[in-house]
């Protein structure tokens, strides 16, 4: 499908002009592969801003950061973004993939393994989880666990841990560093109930809760190809529980694009900018950019379909989190767009059998169509703006 520019193109485009009336309209802009690869911006990133912006350097319309990297925290995010594109990008406008997890509070006073890098605690203490251990600190206290790398293996047999209070779920907040590590001692506390210095007979089913966020297979650096995401972590998790327990290993929470958790707060911080503002008309259409097709372009459309449904869709319970404390969707819908900047290669098309989205997120082509598919972000903006009727200033 792609976007007709009507209002443009002979509709009232009066309805656009910037002082007269305000914006019905909002953009949710994903950030590798649009805005910057790595540590370079990507130039067209630069017009973009300066097409979002007044001359008082004061933005035209909301907008929301939305990520799927979650191994910083949003105010750090937004610095980067500050630095990268000299504009005042605010923490409250920056999504991390786990942003929806500070919602799913009735898992904030269990013990929870977290696992990903970077200062994790803090991350997670960020999102309101406060008794948590991390990967490194359960391999210290039972350190034969950890076997693979040989440097590491302990050279003399430690002391029985007898006082270890168990861990009740797991919380997966990015990809670490070590991943046989990680994978090696979330299968032990899923195996054991959460009491990995003992084990048990028979494996619990079903297993303790595990949270997780982003579940990008790829993503897009400098180097010429994709690397692997957190995505790729899940899967080997996933194929490890399964080959061992002949069981499926299932998630209490998945957060970050596709999710429509993510859509959902989103569009509420998109909704509090534009009150903050003064911009009294309701934001009725959401533009989505990003360079994914697995996650930006299927999320959004999968968004856009619970709206087109009224919140009626085949949405699973827990997604009822974020709406039972931001209130409901006042979007009426959510756009699409593709940008070619990024991990996007139309010669790696997606079938049932190469499917690159996370195993939970069945494989539809119709949510893999964008709206529209542009070479970068200006490009996109000015699409938006056309359609819009605001193509004109």
């Amino acid at each position: 499908m792609s976007l007709s520019c009507s209002a443009a193109q002979g509709g009232d485009s009066a309805a656009g002009e910037e002082g007269k009336t305000p914006p019905t309209f909002g953009f949710l802009f994903d950030i590798d592969g649009v805005f910057v690869r790595g540590h370079e911006v990507i130039p067209a990133a630069l017009e973009a801003v300066r097409k979002l912006v007044d001359s008082n350097g004061l933005l035209r319309m909301p907008i929301v950061f939305v990520t799927n990297a979650g191994n910083c925290a949003p105010h750090v995010k937004a610095q980067e973004l500050s630095n990268f594109l000299d504009f005042q990008v605010e923490p409250e406008q920056v999504i991390i993939s786990n942003s929806p997890l500070k919602f799913f509070s009735k898992f904030h006073n269990k013990r929870m393994l977290v696992s990903g890098q970077g200062p994790v605690v803090d991350h997670a203490q960020n999102l309101g989880f406060q008794n948590v251990i991390t990967v490194d600190e359960l391999r210290k206290t039972f350190p034969v666990l950890d076997m693979v790398d040989l440097e590491r293996r302990p050279k003399t047999m430690p002391p029985v841990v007898t006082d270890f209070p168990p861990i009740e779920g797991v919380l997966l907040l990015g990809e670490p560093v070590r991943w046989e590590t990680s994978l090696q001692l979330i299968i032990d506390v899923l195996l054991s109930n959460g009491n990995p210095g003992t084990g048990l007979a028979i494996a619990p089913y079903p297993h303790l809760p595990v949270l997780t966020s982003n579940m990008d297979l790829l993503w897009m650096a400098e180097a010429k190809m994709p690397r692997f995401g957190h995505g790729t972590f899940l899967l080997c998790l996933e194929s490890i529980y399964q080959k061992i327990t002949g069981r499926e290993l299932k998630y209490e929470a998945l957060a970050g694009k596709p999710n429509i958790t993510t859509y959902q707060y989103a569009e509420s911080l998109i909704r509090k900018q534009a009150e903050r503002r003064g911009w009294e008309a309701p934001i009725r259409r959401l533009y989505a950019i990003g360079d994914n097709p697995v996650t930006d372009v299927y999320g959004a459309n999968l968004y856009n379909r619970y709206l087109q449904n009224h919140g009626k869709s085949e949405i699973q319970e827990r997604y009822a989190v974020i709406e039972k404390k931001q209130g409901p969707p006042l979007a009426e819908r959510c756009l699409s767009i593709l940008v070619r900047s990024g991990v996007y290669d139309p010669s790696q098309i997606q079938t049932e059998t190469t499917f690159h989205g996370h195993r939970d997120f069945v494989f539809d082509s119709s949510l893999l169509e964008a709206s529209h598919v542009v070479d970068d972000v200006h490009a996109a903006v000015q699409l938006a703006f056309c359609e819009e009727g605001w193509d004109h200033v």
